[in-house]
């Protein structure tokens, strides 16, 4: 039997809309939760460690290989029309309002936001979840609030150590391999970079942050039916996440510098 296309196209939004519904109930909850004291402070502190300080091998690495590619395909580019002495600026400029908030926030996502949706999701299917409700302690309060806080707080500090390595791989390349004055190098990534675009680059760091922390912690609550579950839980929180971030991107670009 054929089924209308505007049978499953409806079908398709109203579970669009049920899935948009359910996670903006979800955010709120938990946002509300996130700043009503009492805080499990070492949860918090936990879950900083984790988030930040353990993801900062894999940011830098890509922050500075991605400024050092950046700068090698940005010279081939600008020598064609003798403009190399804008390479420095573009390096800074890429980095710091682009690329460093949306790489950072890939690499966290895919470590991060997977390990949550695993962590939580496994906590559910074990029905411990029901049990922390049984000692009347909310989950929300002591599962996702903590993970929300850190990940609002945490990312902005990576995607700032990401910026500097990154301009760091840039100079490294510009200096050594294309023959850069080292002072002019520094001199003109100094004079070109503006508050705004770094200021810029954290707002969205911070966004980043809660939303991968979000899909974590509502696809590992929403798991069900035993290890494949949690297993699905586990991808969706890294796709959602990463669909969302090159969404929020966009927006937070249109809102900080479309003229």
């Amino acid at each position: 039997m054929n089924i209308p296309l505007l049978t499953v196209l409806g079908r398709m939004t109203l579970a669009f809309l049920e899935a948009t519904g359910a996670v903006t109930s979800f955010a709120f909850r938990a946002v509300r939760q996130a700043v009503q004291p009492p805080y499990y402070r070492r949860q918090i502190v936990n879950q900083i460690l984790e988030i930040g300080y353990y993801s900062l091998p894999v940011v830098g690495l890509t922050a500075i290989f991605t400024g050092m590619v950046l700068a090698l395909q940005s010279y081939t580019g600008f020598a064609r029309f003798s403009a190399e002495s804008a390479i420095p600026n573009v390096v800074v400029v890429s980095l710091t309002r682009e690329l460093g908030p949306v790489l950072a926030s890939l690499m966290v996502a895919g470590r991060i936001g997977a390990a949550i949706a695993a962590e939580i999701g496994t906590m559910r299917v074990t029905e411990q979840i029901d049990a922390l409700t049984t000692l009347s302690t909310d989950p929300f309060k002591y599962l996702v609030a903590p993970r929300l806080i850190a990940g609002i707080v945490t990312l902005p500090i990576l995607v700032l150590v990401a910026d500097i390595i990154g301009i760091l791989g840039g100079f490294l390349v510009g200096v050594y391999k294309l023959d850069f004055n080292d002072a002019a190098y520094l001199r003109n990534t100094i004079d070109f970079l503006q508050f705004q675009d770094v200021f810029s680059g954290l707002v969205k760091a911070a966004v980043f942050g809660f939303l991968i922390t979000l899909m974590g912690c509502y696809h590992g609550y929403t798991s069900k039916g035993g290890a494949q579950g949690v297993g699905m839980a586990t991808t969706n929180a890294v796709v959602s996440a990463s669909i969302l971030i090159f969404t929020f991107n966009y927006f937070l670009t249109e809102a900080f510098f479309a003229r």
